[in-house]
């Protein structure tokens, strides 16, 4: 993978969880707003049984910060 950086890979965990959330949605028939995304992180978020990465963590309370201002 080379020589990755913090925010290399912070940024890349940032689009992996965004394309995840935004897939899910589209296979359930939602349209994925913005404002929606957001949403379903922090819900995912507020799921304190779910073992995440220090990573995906902070990538998902990025994108939360970045879609909801």
């Amino acid at each position: 993978m080379g020589n990755v950086t913090k925010d290399d890979a912070l940024y890349q965990e940032m689009c992996r969880v965004v394309g995840k959330v935004v897939l899910e949605m589209r296979d359930l028939g939602q349209e994925p707003k913005h404002i929606v995304i957001a949403g379903v992180l922090r819900t995912a978020l507020a799921n304190q049984r779910v073992k995440r990465s220090e990573l995906t963590t902070e990538a998902m309370e990025t994108v939360v910060k970045a879609l909801a201002g």
